[in-house]
């Protein structure tokens, strides 16, 4: 199963999006725990084990930009362009000294 979010998408949202989507995988986890708890069957367990992955990676980012590690979201930057490579000559041949 893929990830509940990657990390460019966690990185991609606003701080206030990004707490909002923490308080909501927060409470989807609550309720499968708690469904776990009572004895009932998930649909997919695996799902507790994405829930916290994905809980653990938005909190990394929001600590990371409290302490300056990572910079808030901006316009994307453009690469610098390289100039195109040169074809390699092939070696010649050493001339042959002639003699004078």
């Amino acid at each position: 199963m893929a990830p509940i979010m990657r990390m460019k998408e966690i990185q991609a949202l606003t701080p206030e999006a990004r707490e909002q989507r923490l308080i909501d995988l927060r409470v989807e986890l609550a309720r499968i725990r708690t469904m776990v708890n009572a004895g009932g069957a998930v649909e997919n367990p695996t799902r507790i084990r994405h829930l916290r992955k994905t809980i653990a990676k938005i909190l990394t980012v929001q600590n990371e930009q409290t302490l300056g590690i990572r910079k808030a979201p901006s316009a994307p930057e453009k690469k610098e362009e390289k100039p195109a490579k040169k074809a390699k000559l092939k070696k010649e041949a050493p001339k042959e000294k002639t003699p004078e």
